[in-house]
């Protein structure tokens, strides 16, 4: 059995229509959309709505971590938005279904899926077609082992669309329970997982998922959600956690087999 697993797709729908070539089956950890590409400040959401310049700007005080700047510098640019009469809420959605349409046409059949930080759930059931299986909180059975799907962000100061309390997240992750493949967007809560070397920040990771990882022992516990980890890989008891990869840099399915 060959299952490719991918995240952080960020609108990547040209790598991702070749994602599941030679596999019995593809994982998506979720991020889907693509807001602001840290790499090419052209890409994204962001940049098509408010310019290079500003994206160049934005990138520069999230990664100084001046949260506050930020979003200050967002509230000013979504107001000039606001009063030429374009809603912000039904231009971003615009946006983020144009990016859905492409991306959900792109996954093979069978594709099983979950939310990332970014993404909207809410309008996941338009797109997503019968061979694509949306799971979060949830299990499924891939060639003889039950895969767990946990889905989404917890809060922080960037406040993306899929951010929830500590207390949702966990309870999700109790709801899964034992399984073979314990697969989320963000990591367990463990240092060198959760540091970006690029950006030079921690990301949240779960503290429920590295008790439930240490308590369950899956065989694999994978995720992405952290572009440049300062570690790709540990081993937590039995559990061999792994960070998929940036798929919208590498185009490359990480490969599980048995």
């Amino acid at each position: 059995m060959r299952v490719h697993v991918v995240s952080d797709v960020h609108g990547n729908s040209r790598d991702l229509a070749a994602a599941g070539h030679g596999a019995d089956a593809l994982v998506c950890l979720g991020d889907l959309v693509l807001f602001l590409d840290y790499a090419d400040h052209s890409r994204g959401i962001f940049p098509d709505l408010f310019g290079v310049a500003n994206a160049d700007t934005l990138v520069e005080l999230r990664t100084a971590r001046r949260f506050a700047e930020a979003r200050e510098l967002g509230r000013r640019l979504w107001g000039e938005l606001d009063r030429t009469g374009a809603g912000r809420e039904a231009v971003i959605e615009g946006a983020v279904r144009r990016q859905y349409a492409d991306l959900f046409a792109a996954f093979p059949t069978p594709t099983y899926a979950t939310y990332g930080n970014v993404d909207m759930p809410r309008l996941w059931p338009e797109y997503a077609g019968p061979g694509t299986t949306v799971l979060d909180g949830q299990r499924v059975e891939i060639g003889g082992r039950v895969f767990g799907f946990v889905g989404g962000g917890l809060a922080t100061p960037m406040k993306t669309p899929y951010e929830i309390s500590d207390e949702e997240y966990a309870a999700k992750v109790e709801a899964v329970g034992e399984v073979d493949v314990l697969c989320t967007h963000i990591p367990p809560d463990v240092p060198d997982l959760c540091y970006d070397t690029v950006a030079r920040r921690f990301e949240r990771g779960s503290a429920a998922l590295l008790h439930a990882i240490r308590t369950t022992r899956p065989r694999y516990s994978l995720f992405g959600h952290v572009h440049q980890p300062l570690a790709r890989r540990a081993r937590i008891g039995s559990t061999e956690c792994v960070n998929v990869g940036h798929f919208n840099a590498t185009g490359t399915p990480y490969v599980l087999e048995w």
